[in-house]
């Protein structure tokens, strides 16, 4: 069961909940993300006044500060969000995809992973290493190599293991809180289709 067939067991926070600044901070994200109102990720965690805004300064050195190119980065959020599975993260980040370079067919295909036909050689590397990391935790040589061979660089080597980390820990935050899928002012232009729902 998908944590939107229940009620959220800490329900997003009020402006006397998370303090005004916390409060400003998400309605500004909510208003970048097109959601109807304060992203409930956002306004959850910011009920803990003293986490909150340091978790985003490192979250924004990821994303979208990070060094990985966004396309890339999508993706392996994307596939993060599929593997863990977060339907909050893929509601989310489908929509941000489109912007960055992936087209539809692709975001459907993230599904499939690196076996699926039409990946470039640095897509493959990538999606099998993103799987990799969710399933053991590290990297065989034989997947480093590869990514070495699609042309990461140091940095981006450094960073990939690290976004998949802090994706999978915001899944886990997301599901264990059962905060709910956000509604957005525009309708999805992605499909909105992911492992057994859909999203109007």
């Amino acid at each position: 069961m998908h944590c939107s067939a229940m009620a959220a067991r800490i329900p997003p926070g009020t402006r006397a909940d998370t303090g005004i600044v916390n409060a400003l901070i998400a309605r500004v994200i909510g208003i970048g993300g097109g959601t109807a109102g304060p992203p409930g990720l956002f306004a959850t965690l910011g009920r803990h006044r003293r986490l909150f805004r340091p978790w985003l300064r490192f979250a924004s050195r990821l994303m979208p500060g990070g060094k990985l190119p966004r396309r890339d980065a999508e993706m392996v959020i994307l596939r993060v969000a599929f593997l863990a599975p977060s339907e909050y993260e893929w509601g989310h980040h489908e929509r941000i995809a489109l912007r960055f370079g992936l087209s539809r067919d692709d975001v459907e295909r993230v599904r499939d992973g690196a076996d699926a036909p039409g990946w470039s050689p640095r897509q493959v590397a990538i999606l099998r290493a993103v799987d990799e990391l969710h399933a053991t935790r590290t990297l065989s040589d034989a997947s480093w190599d590869a990514l070495r061979a699609a042309g990461l660089t140091e940095t981006e080597l450094i960073e990939l293991p690290i976004l998949v980390g802090h994706y999978e820990m915001l899944a886990m935050w997301l599901n264990a809180l059962r905060v709910q899928p956000d509604q957005f002012r525009r309708a999805s232009r992605a499909g909105g289709r992911m492992l057994g729902w859909r999203r109007s």
